[in-house]
């Protein structure tokens, strides 16, 4: 991390993030402040999310370029065509949402680090789920949950957060659901955040941040 290239814009109690465009090469744009609903709200209408190791300062993030998924692209291969023909899963929403955070927290994905999910953050997660803006997708075969997704939905872009599977393909399905629902509603994208090999084979790719802000707006 370029700490000293860059002045850090550290964060007080105001609700307030500096522009995104002052971010560092590797998308660092601010430390500090809290985790509460409102700074968290204000932070993704914004492009801006919090990512850090269990004993960091709380970080935020807004990189260029961002990592996103037009609803209407998303690429369904052959294999998973047939998952979806054979009902081998049931997907619900919004029934476990907390059982998901502590998957997401625990599970090993590749290209994907859970250690961040805290359980600071994961309260200040269920405080948005209450309020209705975090939202979980939950893939269950027969009675078992087996992978899920959640992230923030701002109505018309959903920040995609974490994801995990406990059997083969089922955050993938869980994926593929959402981008199938958000496009049936006439979503603008689905925020991806950072580049994995993963989420580029399901459709998803990197667009400058300017793009993805006035998508954001």
């Amino acid at each position: 991390m370029e700490y000293a290239q860059h002045k850090l814009f550290f964060l007080t109690d105001a609700l307030v993030f500096p522009p995104v465009h002052t971010a560092n090469s590797e998308g660092l744009l601010a430390v500090g402040g809290d985790l509460s609903p409102e700074r968290l709200l204000l932070a993704y209408q914004q492009g801006i999310f919090p990512w850090f190791n269990k004993d960091s300062i709380i970080l935020w993030w807004s990189p260029d370029p961002r990592m996103v998924l037009y609803p209407e692209q998303i690429k369904i291969s052959k294999s998973m065509k047939k998952v979806l023909r054979d009902n081998q899963f049931k997907l619900t929403k919004n029934t476990c949402f907390k059982e998901v955070l502590d998957y997401c927290s625990s599970v090993e994905r590749p290209g994907q680090d859970g250690t961040w999910i805290t359980e600071k953050m994961k309260k200040a997660y269920i405080q948005l789920h209450e309020k209705g803006i975090a939202k979980s997708y939950e893939v269950w075969e027969g009675d078992k949950l087996v992978g899920g997704l959640y992230g923030i939905d701002l109505g018309h872009v959903f920040c995609g957060e974490s994801m995990f599977s406990l059997t083969s393909n089922a955050s993938k399905f869980a994926f593929i659901k959402l981008a199938q629902e958000l496009h049936e509603k006439d979503y603008e994208i689905i925020d991806c955040q950072l580049h994995t090999d993963h989420l580029e084979s399901l459709g998803a790719q990197e667009i400058p941040r300017t793009e993805f802000v006035k998508l954001l707006n």
